[in-house]
Formats: structure tokens, sequence, C-alpha cells
């Protein structure tokens, strides 16, 4: 039987593994909103179950973070990620005196709201990170991701909201949504062969909960998420960028692992929602800014790896002058 290359066209896109199923599933509430009910058992449940995917996700996450990480790596991780949720922290701070919890109703900003650009900020792209990394960077700046993925789930945007001063969430609520993610760095650091088993379904479970969110969003609002998305994406790598470049200078790197962590992740997309279900005051910000945290998705995975090539050049360029000017004192 010939085979088609579905996976390697939907990795053509974009955060493609989140950003696909997430367009199914909200044609599908668009256009068919009643067919899950429909055929109710199994495909209903597929269709509705994000939460319960979502917890599974961060079990398997969190398996796969190594609390034995060299001292280099905690330096660069530990700094790169102090960087990126502080800039969160201070624009949350700035938003939520002036917005408060609900979304702008009105104007050309009309949607945007401080759960937005939090979620948007908070989480970066470990995947492109990486492979960014992998291509202009070195080997212990890829590992320096083990510790920035403690930025995935809820956990922080809940915190951000609370230091903003916005609606605060009960401890047992914050304990609730950082203990999934617990359990599996428990479960991974015990035992080597649970981390291995464990951190394989990370990746199968994104289309599956990017599936079940994209049901709950209905594209007729998309429109209005359009221009503000790619705003609010510029937004995140700018606003970003510019600490997370000079934290990495000063830890002793270049600046591209900096530039390379200025981006939204594939699953912060599915963290507005999980603020709604854990305090409804955030359920109207929550509608609009899952479309606008899945724009940045895709708005920063094409900005920042342009940026980062830029900036690896650049770098690339400063050390050879050094080369040749040093080699030239030496004669």
């Amino acid at each position: 039987m010939a085979q088609l290359p579905i996976k390697r066209s939907i990795e053509r896109v974009p955060g493609g593994m989140m950003i696909v199923p997430l367009l199914i599933g909200s044609l599908i509430a668009t256009f068919l909103p009643g067919m899950p009910k429909f055929f109710g058992s199994f495909t209903n449940a597929l269709f509705t179950g994000a939460l319960p995917i979502l917890a599974v996700f961060y079990v398997c996450m969190g398996a796969s973070i190594d609390v034995k990480a060299t001292p280099y790596l905690i330096k660069k991780g530990g700094a790169l990620f102090a960087a990126k949720i502080g800039s969160a922290i201070v624009v949350g701070i700035v938003l939520g005196h002036f917005l408060g919890e609900q979304p702008v109703s009105s104007g050309i900003f009309a949607g945007i709201s401080t759960l937005a650009v939090v979620a948007a900020m908070n989480d970066t792209n470990g995947g492109l990170y990486m492979a960014l990394m992998g291509q202009y960077g070195r080997s212990e700046d890829v590992g320096a991701y083990t510790i920035m993925s403690l930025e995935s789930g809820p956990f922080l945007t809940m915190v951000t909201l609370g230091v903003a001063g916005l609606s605060a969430f009960p401890w047992p609520t914050l304990v609730g949504s950082i203990l999934p993610l617990a359990v599996g760095m428990l479960l991974g650091n015990l035992d080597r062969e649970m981390r291995d088993f464990l951190s394989r379904a990370v990746p199968v479970m994104i289309p599956f909960f990017a599936l079940a969110l994209g049901a709950s969003l209905d594209l007729h609002k998309v429109w209005q998420a359009g221009l503000l998305g790619i705003g609010l994406g510029l937004a995140v790598v700018v606003v970003t960028g510019i600490p997370l470049y000079f934290t990495d200078r000063m830890t002793g790197g270049t600046g591209v692992a900096g530039v390379a962590a200025a981006n939204t992740a594939g699953n912060a997309a599915a963290v507005p929602a999980l603020i709604a279900a854990a305090n409804p005051v955030y359920s109207e910000a929550a509608k609009s800014a899952t479309l606008l945290v899945a724009a940045c998705v895709v708005v920063t995975a094409i900005v920042s790896p342009i940026l980062t090539a830029a900036v690896a050049k650049r770098a690339s360029a400063r050390a050879e002058e050094r080369r040749v000017l040093a080699k030239e004192a030496t004669r």
C-alpha cells in the first residue's frame, strides 16, 4: 500500500503537531458542532477530554526532567528560566493594573487579556529551542532546557497572575496544577527506565489534547485574533527576547540561546482553558486567549529561528574577528 507523508507534512507547519489538530478540532466545532455528541462514547471523549489528556501529558513531561543536571545546565537553564518568567511577571503586573481579569471588550485590541499575554510569554517552545541550539549553539546549551521545561503547565501562570494582584487561586488548586509534573519528575528520577518509558509519550500526547482544545473553539472568532495574534507573537519575541539575550550574555553565552528561547510553546495554548477551569473568573478571557496563544505559537515559530540565525551569524563574525586580532597580536 502506498504511503502518505502525513507526519512529515504536518511537521512542515510551524508547531504543526499542535496547530493542525487544533485547527481540525475548531473546524468541527464551527461547522459540525453536534458531531462528537452524535457519535458519543469514545469519539465524544476524544473531543471533550482535553483536561485528562493534559494531566497525563504533564506526568510524562515531568519524567523527562533530570534533577541531576550539571552545574552549567543549572546556571544557564536557571538564568534563562528566571529571565523568561520574570519578563512575564513584570508585564502581568502592568497589564493587571489596567485590565484586571477580563479581556478588552472593544476596539482593535478586543480579546487581549492579561491571561493571554502571560500564558504566551511563560512557556518556551522546547523542541524549537533545542533544534536551534543544536544547529547554532553548544550541546550544553541544548541541555539547559532541562531546567526551562519547568515552565510547562499552568502553575507558573497562576503564580504570575497572583503576583500581578489579580484573582488568586487556593493552595490546593496551585498544588494540584503542579502535582502531575512533580509525580512524573519523581518517577523519572527514581527509575531511569520509567523516564525513558514515559518521556516517549510526550510528543504523542500533543495532537490529542490539541484536537480536544480545538473542539471548544469557534472559528468565527478567529478573525478577531488575526492581526492581534500576530502582534502578540511579535511582542513575545521582543519583550522576552531582549532580557533573555542579555541574560545569556551575562552567563557566558553569545546571546544565541537567549533569542532561541524567545518563543511560545505549543502546549501553552492549553493554559488558558486550565486556568479558567481552576478559577471561573477567567472563563471569558480564556476564550480569546486560547486563539491568541495559538497564533503566538505559529508567529514565534517563524520569527524566533530567523532572529536566532541572525544573532548566531553576528556572534560568529565577532568570534572570527577576535581570532584574527589575537593571531596578529602574536606575530
